[in-house]
């Protein structure tokens, strides 16, 4: 009695009957959520809120019993969680009984019925007599949207927590579902309808004699045809509707008979999207259907897609069209046949034969291509359907090739055989005589080898094509049509005057090398050798540029053949003995020779970076060349040989840097560490004992005070130490700092001292946090300053600074912010301030030899996003704090920045950094120019409307720069002129008289490439405002 009084106390009867009339009576709807609150919290029972409803619920107005059962739906909404079976029970007779109420009631009635269905403690049989109230009382198509919602809500609930009681009803539920569904037209009901209509096929719930009122009911919507109003916040695209639409319909057999009709009337239509729509529905219908439903429709459907594919203009049709044979074969080849059973896939083919296989003999009319198409979707259906039409194609192609006799028409008729071998390397055969290709194979390899010696460039591509995929096939060429393949393959490598037949004949090369590599290794490698000598001697004897571009061809070939283990073993050696011969006897070798045999090494790497064992090999044999070499070359001598003036080249050091920083990325961390214990002690102690041929005339010591040619070689152990993971240690790690920190500040040979500032970043850069680093970092900024200040080590420790910065700038590192304020400190400074302007490009761009995520640099992504962020404020302020000397400096270290950023972030900051963008443009340095019109250009076609505002200055601007000294310029300002027109029409329009007449200069421009785009800009001007444009 106690617990009575005091919830009476804490909520008194006549606190719920105020909110029930509240909500009834004075129409009022914030008692509703009240109401349910004190429900959940207890303070209530549902039991409470009906008898406090009794009257609004008995009410003969009908505005009034709604809105009665409305505030009890609100609440079951709320706290179905918290009703007992037994109050279900009533509940659900309740608004059964409510069903047959005035129409005003229904939409509340439903709502309950929506909260009831939700409930875990229904009591088995309610859900199927909920439904057959609506199904009898309703007439779900008279309800407005919201509504009929409710009621495909309560559909959808009951099939996922009473699936085998609604099954129960059997074709009962499917019909009711019908007439609920039946005429449907909102959208956003329809997306629901769809679920539930392919819920009911794929669930296996009775269809009865319903499938065909079932497939009506919903193929009243093929094709989708809805487009969404503007500022549709329920973001419903046709997209969806056609998607869920075509799941139904291709969700069973039972529908064919009716579908495939519908479908051959469609794509026989003149509308486009219908077109599209159907094939795209019979494709995905052709994953369920078999051979039974497909029988009587076949020659329909041939029918069809053959005059889609022969007539189209569509492109998009051809390939839906061409997709749709490619199911159709496939569902016909993986049907089981019964022994007494018609092939229908046979039948089918030799109809695609039949129709398609005479225009095959006439490649010059445009139905060659179309029949080709289609013969081969159709074959790439099966290894049956293959076997079939290459049997019956590729004789007929063969016996044409030899009949014409144009470059043209052999061309066309042997890219439709390329088409036709490619779809036999889908299929895999058990027995190799079961092959199709086998009886054709003598007849293939004398039409691909007849291709491959004709003049013609453009035949000689597509047979180069095609001896690729017959190497392809396992066990089809024999050891005579290899050597022969071999033999065409060499001779078109050294094609100095068709480019295209030579990288292409190259790329084959790689590819059979892979698949045959003792083939190319007994008749293509001393071949290549004997020309490698002999290229030798041409260099030696300083023959004409044809010998010498037979020698550059032959390198290229040699890299180009070490896609195997075995070849690379055969290569490699070639070419380190190349390189080594050009220090020998009187070769006059010139740095372009070198560089050549560097990049084939390169090439090399990288082919060998997929194996482990290959990339060892190649490190451990070329890398210790290289570095003997280039030893020997930097040893004081009286008399030095021509190589060794050319290895200490800069262009030719950046060649062999590449070499070894490709060879040392991917190494294995246990063989890295292995090697960096040997090439550290040889630039520290000039341990030379590692090195091939290592009797050298002096100690080679390149960071002692020796002579500058040494120095120039710690560009190599910038390439190996800068590319190794970051897991290996580097032994005497504190002394190589030191070194290359005392180098770096050297003066006299720049590309020395920048070897050593990028090799000390490196190694920064990738060094674990800690005190060692600490130390490293403060003893880099005290060198730093001390050189910086005056003396003749400014330019090398400004260098030393810039590559530090960029370093820590990478990691995130927090020094990294000091450091660049120190770098834009120098923007004011007469001597260094433009380099320093152009170090903020350096510290934006990617490098390729240091720093480098290949490397395994430390490189946090977004570096670039917070440098702007962190940096650009006080570039802006300095630039306004400068004087006018040194404004230009910070205009270019702006521009830098901007050209290199993330076009996303910087549309943000747009409208206050344009400005200062169009003030570089009036910059006369060129760089600046450049660099300010790249980045413009995007941003003409990102943000018209901000760029618009500055119209005037922007056509001012870009016309007064179309007639720069710099092409590049000249170009670059034509490039913007072209975009301006994506702004605003309106805005231009006034501007157009001016800019034609303007433009009509750069048409007379003395290079093609500026008269391109003049042509191009011009062209969008004239058309400026014109109908269509």
């Amino acid at each position: 009695m106690a617990a009575v009084a005091a919830l009476e106390a804490a909520a008194p009867p006549g606190a719920l009957w105020g909110l029930v009339q509240d909500f009834v009576m004075g129409q009022q709807e914030g008692p509703a959520a009240q109401v349910a609150a004190d429900v959940k919290s207890g303070s209530y029972t549902v039991l409470q809120v009906v008898e406090a409803l009794g009257s609004s619920l008995e009410n003969p107005e009908p505005r009034t019993r709604a809105r009665g059962i409305q505030l009890l739906s609100q609440v079951l909404l709320q706290c179905h969680s918290l009703l007992l079976e037994k109050e279900v029970v009533h509940l659900v007779l309740f608004y059964e009984n409510r069903l047959k109420d005035h129409h005003l009631v229904i939409p509340s009635v439903l709502q309950g019925l929506r909260a009831l269905s939700l409930c875990m403690t229904l009591p088995s049989g309610l859900a199927v007599s909920v439904l057959k109230a609506i199904f009898q009382e309703v007439h779900v198509q008279s309800l407005p949207q919201v509504d009929r919602h409710t009621v495909y809500t309560i559909i959808t609930n009951f099939m996922q927590i009473r699936e085998e009681e609604l099954k129960g009803l059997g074709a009962d539920f499917t019909f009711g579902f019908i007439q609920v569904m039946d005429g449907e037209k909102d959208p956003r009901n329809l997306l629901v309808a769809f679920r539930i209509v392919h819920d009911l096929i794929s669930r296996d719930y009775s269809l009865g004699p319903f499938v065909e009122e079932l497939f009506e009911v919903t193929s009243c919507y093929f094709p989708v045809d809805f487009t969404p109003p503007p500022n549709d916040p329920h973001g419903i695209q046709r997209e969806d509707l056609i998607l869920s639409l075509r799941a139904v319909l291709a969700s069973t057999s039972r529908f064919a008979e009716f579908l495939l009709p519908l479908l051959i009337e469609k794509v026989d239509s003149e509308i486009l999207s219908a077109k599209l729509d159907s094939l795209q529905t019979l494709n995905a219908c052709c994953a369920v259907y078999g051979q039974k439903e497909l029988k009587d429709f076949l020659p329909s459907l041939w029918a069809s897609i053959r005059r889609e594919v022969f007539q189209t203009a569509s492109e998009r049709v051809e390939a839906e069209g061409l997709a749709a044979l490619h199911s159709l074969t496939a569902c016909l080849s993986r049907s089981v046949l019964r022994a007494d059973a018609e092939d229908l896939l046979d039948s089918f083919l030799s109809n695609i034969l039949q129709d398609c296989r005479h225009h095959l003999c006439e490649p010059d009319m445009k139905l060659v291509w179309p029949s080709a198409k289609l013969l081969q979707a159709a074959a790439g259906a099966s290894a049956r359907a293959c076997d079939h039409i290459t049997s019956n194609t590729l004789p007929l192609l063969l016996e044409q090739f030899h009949k014409h006799n144009q470059s043209n028409q052999r061309r066309t008729i042997l890219e439709m055989i390329l088409g036709f071998l490619k779809l036999q390397q889908k299929w895999s055969y058990e027995d190799k005589d079961e092959r199709p290709l086998n009886a054709l194979k003598d007849q293939l390899c004398s039409l691909v080898f007849l291709a491959l010696s004709e003049p013609s460039t453009q035949l000689q591509l597509v047979g180069i094509r095609t001896l690729t995929v017959l190497g392809a096939q396992p066990g089809l060429l024999s050891s005579e049509d290899l050597e022969l393949a071999v033999g065409h393959l060499y001779r078109l490598s050294f094609l100095e005057e068709d480019f295209q037949s030579w990288a292409a004949a190259l790329e084959a090369s790689g590819t059979l090398a892979t698949l045959y590599p003792v083939a190319f290794s007994s008749h293509l490698l001393p071949k290549l050798a004997e020309e490698l000598c002999t290229g030798e001697s041409d260099v030696a004897q300083q023959d004409g540029p044809t010998k010498c571009c037979r020698h550059l061809h032959c390198l290229q070939a040699l890299s180009a053949i070490s896609t195997h283990p075995s070849l690379v073993r055969e290569t490699l050696p070639l070419l380190l003995q190349h390189l080594g011969q050009m220090n020998k006897g009187n070769m006059v070798a010139g740095s372009n020779e070198v560089i050549a045999i560097c990049q084939s090494l390169q090439q090399v790497a990288e082919k060998c970076q997929q194996d482990p064992e290959s990339c060892w090999y190649f490190h451990q044999t070329a890398i210790p060349c290289l570095l003997a070499l280039a030893v020997q070359a930097s040893m004081p001598e009286n008399e030095p040989s021509v190589l060794s003036k050319v290895l200490l080249e800069d262009e030719v050091l950046v060649a062999m840097v590449s070499v070894i920083g490709t060879a040392t990325t991917h190494l294995n961390p246990e063989l890295a560490a292995q090697s960096v214990t040997c090439i550290v002690p040889l630039f520290l102690d000039g341990n030379t004992s590692f090195l091939p041929e290592n009797s050298f005339p002096s100690k080679f010591q390149p960071f002692q005070d020796g002579c500058p040619e040494q120095r120039r070689l710690v560009a190599l152990l910038m390439a190996f130490v800068c590319s190794l993971p970051r897991e290996v240690e580097i032994p005497q790690l504190n002394q190589l700092m030191r070194e290359l920190l005392e180098l770096s500040c050297c003066p006299g040979c720049p590309f020395s001292s920048t070897a050593a500032a990028k090799c000390f970043a490196g190694l920064l850069n990738k060094h674990p946090a800690g005190q060692q680093l600490d130390e490293f970092l403060q003893l880099a900024v005290d060198t730093v300053e001390a050189s910086l200040g005056s003396g003749p080590s400014r330019k090398e420790a400004f260098t030393l600074l810039l590559w530090v910065t960029k370093a820590l700038v990478l990691r995130y590192h927090p020094l990294s912010s000091c450091l660049t304020t120190r770098l834009m400190g120098l923007l004011s400074d007469p001597e260094l301030g433009p380099a320093a302007a152009d170090g903020f490009s350096l510290l934006m761009s990617d490098c390729t030899d240091v720093l480098t995520r290949a490397g395994h640099a430390e490189v946090r992504i977004m570096f670039r996003q917070r440098f702007f962020t962190d940096n650009v404020p006080a570039l802006v302020q300095g630039f306004h704090a400068a004087i006018q000397d040194v404004k230009p400096n910070y205009l270019k270290g702006l521009s830098h920045v901007l050209n290199r950023l993330p076009k996303p972030v910087l549309l943000p900051e747009l409208p206050t950094l344009l400005s200062l963008l169009l003030e570089a443009l009036s910059c006369p340095d060129c760089v600046v120019q450049l660099s300010t019109l790249s980045c413009l250009q995007p941003l003409l076609l990102e943000a018209p409307q901000v760029m618009s505002l500055h119209v005037d200055t922007l056509v001012t601007k870009f016309l007064d720069l179309s007639s720069s000294p710099s092409m590049a310029v000249r170009i670059a300002a034509l490039q913007c002129m072209h975009a301006l027109t994506r702004l605003p029409t309106s805005v231009l329009l006034p501007y157009k008289p001016q800019v034609i007449r303007a433009l009509a200069k750069p048409l007379d421009d003395k290079k093609r490439l500026v008269r391109k785009e003049a042509v191009a800009a011009r062209g969008e001007w004239f058309l400026l405002g014109s109908p269509g444009s």
